[in-house]
């Protein structure tokens, strides 16, 4: 590999028609996308695996070795990189799945690549209770050094690297587009966020559009990197499950978080709790059970209630007390608390605005437990 340089590199994974999988079984065989180059004709047909309908690419290498030095110059102009298989940064954990990427593009912090990494992922459409999840499992495993792996797409994902950046562990975006294209469009702000104090990932050269067939591609780099997955709200058949049946393949720990029986949101996981992966009831969970691995955070796994309400005003620490997760009628509430209407309006609105409660349609109410 050491005569390959970064352009015989980038140059290879621009080759089309070949793939990944493709890729590795040439890498295998000739060792450096030099002596793939540099091999005949015959030699790469008689490459175990490769159909002669996939090595047409190669009719266009020259114009392929232009375009991958233009993307190696644009990268670096915007401040970028670009990791193949033999640079010191290409994780290794990534490297042994079955189809790795021959390149990564790369914007942001590069070191939280190798770190320890957990991936949430789950439904766009996500209900607030997942909404909710997603951002308070990630910012417990950030505070714990843990960097959040997700696909930036609405909902889970976005929560999750939300709830990721309020803390060091940081987070990982893994795009099935170019690492300079923002999609969806309303996550530009996340996008410009995660760019200055995460890392983005793409296995596309810059320019490239977000497209179907590419997102399930994405997903094996969200899995490959990462070192548990925790699929948060998932429908039966989702791109969640795709991922998560990645992770399993590649032997990650899979996690699922419970939701309510008659969601259609949370079909999926619970189907995956049903075929053996771990019900988790808060990121604690994922923390014992990476316990192998060691963390950073200064936090203390397992932090009471009591913690959570201090300072809070004795009537707020009061009414708490009467309050369940499940939705509760406010005049139920205000009969269990003895106190007046005006006084229960006063303190639900400071404990919604501290984020101790939420309030619901037709008049309910209900706890927030993380």
């Amino acid at each position: 590999m050491e005569n390959s340089t970064l352009s015989d590199w980038v140059c290879l994974s621009l080759l089309p028609g070949i793939g990944p999988a493709g890729l590795k079984k040439l890498l295998a065989k000739f060792k450096s996308p030099r002596a793939i180059f540099e091999a005949s004709r015959t030699e790469l047909e008689s490459t175990s695996g490769i159909r002669v309908s996939q090595l047409g690419g190669f009719e266009s290498l020259d114009s392929c070795m232009q375009l991958a030095t233009d993307q190696i110059g644009a990268v670096n102009k915007m401040g970028g990189s670009i990791l193949c298989p033999d640079s010191d940064m290409y994780p290794d954990i990534l490297a042994e799945i079955h189809d790795p990427p021959v390149v990564l593009y790369a914007l942001g912090d590069l070191s939280l690549i190798n770190n320890i990494n957990v991936a949430i992922v789950g439904s766009r459409s996500a209900t607030t209770y997942g909404r909710r999840v997603a951002f308070s499992f990630a910012k417990r495993l950030s505070e714990n050094g843990v960097t959040v792996v997700s696909g930036m797409a609405l909902g889970i994902d976005s929560e999750s690297h939300a709830g990721a950046l309020q803390f060091d562990g940081g987070t990982i975006a893994v795009l099935g587009c170019g690492i300079d294209v923002v999609y969806p469009r309303q996550n530009s702000s996340l996008y410009k966020d995660i760019k200055r104090n995460g890392l983005i990932l793409s296995e596309y050269p810059l320019g490239t559009r977000p497209e179907g067939f590419r997102f399930p591609a994405r997903n094996r780099i969200i899995a490959g990197i990462s070192r548990g997955i925790v699929v948060v709200e998932a429908a039966r058949k989702s791109g969640s499950l795709i991922t998560a049946q990645m992770g399993l393949d590649f032997g990650r720990d899979i996690f699922a978080v419970p939701g309510q029986i008659d969601s259609c949101k949370s079909e999926g996981t619970h189907w995956l709790l049903q075929q053996g992966a771990q019900l988790v009831a808060s990121a604690d969970d994922i923390l014992r059970e990476m316990n192998g691995f060691s963390f950073h955070g200064c936090s203390q796994v397992g932090e009471t209630e009591q913690n959570v309400f201090t300072g809070l005003d004795p009537d707020a620490i009061a009414l708490m007390k009467h309050l369940e997760p499940y939705a509760m009628l406010r005049d139920e509430v205000t009969e269990r608390a003895g106190l007046s209407p005006a006084r229960i309006s006063e303190l639900f609105l400071f404990l919604e605005l501290e984020g101790h409660i939420e309030i619901l349609p037709g008049d309910q109410v209900r706890k927030v437990t993380m």
